[in-house]
């Protein structure tokens, strides 16, 4: 995950600090000295480290905060406020056309995945906030881009609109636009050319298009891994067309962050969307309180439920808890919650979200091997219904069967089953808890955790 490097950096100098009965101005001038460090190889602006390390001083050398009870405390939440402050403050909203079509240009150099975000872009749209996109072919100079496009819409299930590679961009633009209307059709998200590099050709078509068009967005595509590149392409972008949003990519790559923490400030371009990943549903809108949090530490307690409700069956999660409290939590109900949760992403990102995580020693190394919980669940599938539901009767030459069928071992079969009596007992215990609580209006479970 991006910030990693920064996100150790910051939380190291910060630590020093938090516990500090008393906090004078020597102490925030030496703190602030690592943080300029920390942001400056994190690849920031160094404009942009200048103005924030001077902000965040004065506010830290305030009366408030050095005669305040707590501080070391009083200083980190004033890093996170100018950190949240300088990626934009508070989450940027899509635009909505008070007529429909809302229509949204998706610019950006060859190599960003400007044609992957835009389907992206469109899955989300209709996965979380209902609506009808339609994708639109205009890039007729790369040859592969129409017909990446019509493949993302057969995955997606999404209609494309194009008239080939014989027709000029605009062209299509308002006949895509005309076509949404007749069908309606509330976004059109309309997928340009690139180039290698910022060039005359380029923007001239583009203009045209913003032309005819009359966009609601302009949304810049850019590759985070790119760091210092990635904010001075959307400086020439947002010169020439006015840029209404950035959409950050490969934000879960090896890049240092230095461009979600420097393209606000240096453009006063919002970042409204960060690509995580390669699936089709790995783009989540940002929030730069959220981000804020994340890499001074803090979780992402909201991103986790986010994810939660969006893939956890909440029919299933009732029943599961039922399950729980009368200890009849079958192999196939862990089978089913291990697919759910599955859903929400890579285990060490959602691991990475919880409060405090940042304390558990070598979680940032932590690497979770999806492959091990494909052979949990080909054990669990390799057994009979009635072993899913009473493992006490899994015998020795049951064990070999299982093992067989799953192509694992009969030790790792062994595992899984002393792995889930210990989890049963734990469930047992938990519901015994939260059953005590309930009549003494004392200890409640905030959520379920199965």
């Amino acid at each position: 995950m991006a910030f990693e490097g920064l996100a150790d950096r910051l939380q190291n100098t910060l630590q020093r600090i938090r516990g500090k009965g008393k906090v004078n101005e020597a102490d925030v001038k030496e703190m602030m000295r690592e943080v300029r460090l920390a942001l400056l190889e994190a690849d920031v602006n160094f404009k942009v480290v200048k103005e924030f390390v001077k902000k965040v001083s004065e506010r830290a050398v305030g009366q408030e905060v050095l005669k305040s009870l707590t501080p070391g405390q009083q200083v980190i939440k004033v890093v996170k406020e100018e950190l949240t402050e300088l990626m934009g403050g508070e989450q940027s909203r899509i635009a909505v056309a008070n007529r429909p079509p809302t229509v949204i240009m998706m610019v950006g150099l060859q190599g960003a995945g400007k044609t992957t975000t835009t389907g992206k872009l469109a899955n989300l749209l209709r996965k979380k906030h209902n609506r009808k996109p339609l994708l639109v072919a205009a890039d007729i100079y790369r040859p592969a881009a129409i017909k990446q496009l019509q493949t993302l819409g057969k995955q997606l299930d999404m209609p494309v609109f194009s008239l080939g590679d014989q027709v000029s961009p605009v062209e299509i633009a308002r006949q895509a636009i005309a076509k949404a209307r007749e069908d309606h059709h509330d976004y059109v998200l309309i997928d340009t050319a690139g180039r290698l590099h910022v060039d005359e050709t380029l923007m001239d078509e583009l203009k045209d298009i913003k032309e005819l068009a009359k966009p609601n967005e302009i949304f810049l595509v850019v590759d985070a891994m790119t760091g210092q590149d990635a904010v001075n392409v959307a400086q020439s972008f947002n010169e020439q067309l006015g840029l209404t949003g950035v959409v950050l990519t490969k934000l879960d790559g090896d890049t240092r962050g230095g461009a979600a923490l420097s393209i606000r400030s240096v453009t006063n371009t919002p970042i409204k969307f960060i690509g995580l990943g390669e699936k089709l549903d790995a783009l989540e809108a940002f929030h730069p309180e959220r981000m804020a949090s994340r890499i001074l530490g803090m979780g992402d307690v909201m991103t986790l439920i986010e994810k939660a409700q969006a893939n956890v069956d909440e029919e299933k999660a009732k029943e599961l808890e039922q399950k729980m409290r009368t200890a009849s939590f079958t192999l196939d109900d862990f089978l089913d919650q291990l697919g759910q949760v599955r859903k929400m992403g890579p285990l060490e990102d959602i691991l990475k979200m919880l409060p405090g995580a940042n304390k558990i020693k070598g979680l940032n190394n932590v690497s979770i091997d999806e492959k091990q919980i494909a052979h949990v669940e080909a054990i669990i599938r390799s057994m009979t219904p009635k072993e899913k539901t009473n493992p006490e009767i899994i015998n020795s030459k049951r064990k070999q069967r299982i093992a067989k069928g799953s192509g694992r071992t009969v030790p790792e079969v062994n595992r899984l089953l002393k792995q889930f009596e210990d989890m049963k007992k734990m469930m047992k215990q938990m519901a015994g808890m939260q059953q005590k609580g309930k009549k003494k209006g004392g200890f409640k479970l905030p959520f379920n955790p199965f």
